[in-house]
Formats: structure tokens, sequence, C-alpha cells
């Protein structure tokens, strides 16, 4: 049986008023410890999972939990995909609380909802995001402008990853669109970089547009990332690395289908092992 020390949910921690928290920005950096970090995506499918979990009652929750024993010594971070639990109804959402859990303390938990509204409507996502669920922070959508992000960077200890250029093709319909002289993308940088006092935003980068990187970094300067894009969806790992040179802000690329998928038979839980730690010292070369 998997045994570590199970982080608090986000109800546990408003009840336990002697509970530590560091701050988004201290956690980012211990969870990367200076070097690329490893982001496990977990967007279970059950008919994707070996036959075992076919028939459970908790199939997500209990491949999860595989997943995260296999990878917990790798990862720096894990990204659940909200959708993947929320077709479930309420047992889906249940086992990606319990999901959550049992990811150890150490790693920092990105809530994948790419949530994106105002007022009341923003901070009551951000209270489910943050104090029922227990995430570490959350991706947004930031075109509802800043004051829909705001709800949800107003305490330290919790940030997000603003959606400034997504891997899918036609992201570049709006991301691209010049305003103003600029790609709109950049206007998005520049709005989150305002409301960042807490430093507690980063963003949402696509390893698939590599040709965009030199533009987002320079722009950026020291907001942390988020990289989606590598393994199945095509993204370069060498020439990530070598835009990402010299960068220090903490980084996090993620792999969901590479690894959690990685084998579908009996050695489920060492291919996905392997597949995390080689995309780590693809990252750390």
């Amino acid at each position: 049986m998997f045994k570590i020390k199970r982080r608090e949910s986000g109800q546990n921690l408003i009840a336990n008023f002697s509970v530590i928290q560091m701050t988004f920005q201290s956690k980012l950096l211990e969870a990367t410890g200076g070097k690329l970090g490893v982001c496990v995506g977990l967007d279970p499918v059950v008919e994707k999972m070996p036959k075992k979990f076919h028939n459970s009652k908790e199939p997500l929750y209990e491949f999860n939990l595989d997943i995260i024993e296999a990878t917990h010594d790798i990862a720096a971070a894990y990204k659940p995909n909200l959708a993947f639990y929320e077709a479930h109804g309420a047992s889906g959402w249940n086992q990606l609380l319990k999901t959550i859990e049992a990811i150890p303390d150490e790693n920092v938990v990105i809530g994948d909802a790419k949530r994106g509204d105002i007022g009341s409507t923003a901070v009551a996502y951000a209270k489910a995001l943050f104090n029922n669920l227990g995430c570490d922070a959350a991706t947004v959508s930031p075109y509802l402008g800043s004051d829909s992000l705001e709800p949800f960077v107003v305490d330290e200890n919790h940030g997000i990853f603003a959606l400034a250029v997504t891997t899918n093709p036609s992201g570049a319909e709006l991301q691209q669109l010049i305003c103003n002289g600029i790609p709109l993308f950049r206007h998005v940088i520049r709005m989150v970089k305002k409301i960042n006092i807490n430093r507690n935003i980063g963003l949402v980068v696509g390893a698939t547009k590599p040709e965009l990187f030199s533009t987002v970094l320079k722009e950026a300067e020291d907001l942390p990332l988020l990289i989606p894009g590598v393994g199945s969806q095509g993204g370069d790992i060498e020439r990530l690395l070598n835009n990402l040179s010299g960068y220090s802000a903490p980084v996090f690329v993620n792999s969901s289908r590479g690894i959690i998928y990685a084998s579908d038979g009996e050695d489920y839980k060492k291919a996905a092992h392997n597949a995390a730690e080689e995309l780590r010292d693809q990252l750390h070369r």
C-alpha cells in the first residue's frame, strides 16, 4: 500500500489554523529545486486504463493513486484536468478530492480548470479550487480582463497560470492577433504582470509553439511557466530546452498521456515511472 504524508484538504486547512503554508512563490521554487520540473497530468479515462480498473467503483482515484505512487519521487507537480472528473458527476468530484489529498504536500497541485468569469462567480471558482479541493494553483482564462483574475490571486499562498499561448493550432486566431502593433498574447502577459502584486501569477505556454518562445520569455521576464504539449502532442524537448536556457523562474513541463498511459499492461506503474524519469532526465541535461 502506498504510504505517504498526505496533504491537508482545503476544508481541513481552513479548520486547522496551526498549519503553516508556504507562499505560492516559495512552493514553486522548492518543488522545482531550481531546475525544470516534471508535471504529471492526471487526465484519467477508464477505457485507456489497464483492464483491472474497468469495473472498479472508483477507477479514477485508484488509477491515480498508483500513478502518484509510481512518480511522486520524480514529479514536481501534478495537474488534474477537472473535465475528466466532472464527466463522472458527484462520484468524479469525490474521486478528484481524494486524488488531491493523496498527493504529497511537497508537490504542487495545479487544478487545470481554465476558469474565466467575473465578480462573485470568479470568487466562487477560486473558493472551490483552493478552499474545497485544496489545489495550490489553477489555470485560468484571462480574456475577461484583469478583474476576472484578481479573486484567484488575493492570497499569496495560492496562484494561477494564465493562458497565454495554448497548444491547439486555432489558438493563434486570437492569441496571435495583432492589436496596437503587437500580438494579443503579449497584451495578456503585460496585463498579468500589472496585477502580480503577490508574485503568484504564471503563464501557460504551449511547447507546440516554439517559434513564439523568445518573444514570450522576453515579455514574461520572471513569471513562472506551465508548459504543456510535450510527448503525445508533439512538442520538441530539445528546442524547448534551447529556448529556456537562462530562464530563471520556475518552469513546469507537463506530460499527461505520455506518462499515465505509457502502458496499459501489468507493467503500467513501472512504465509510468520510467516515462516520468526519462522526461526529468531530458529536462535536466
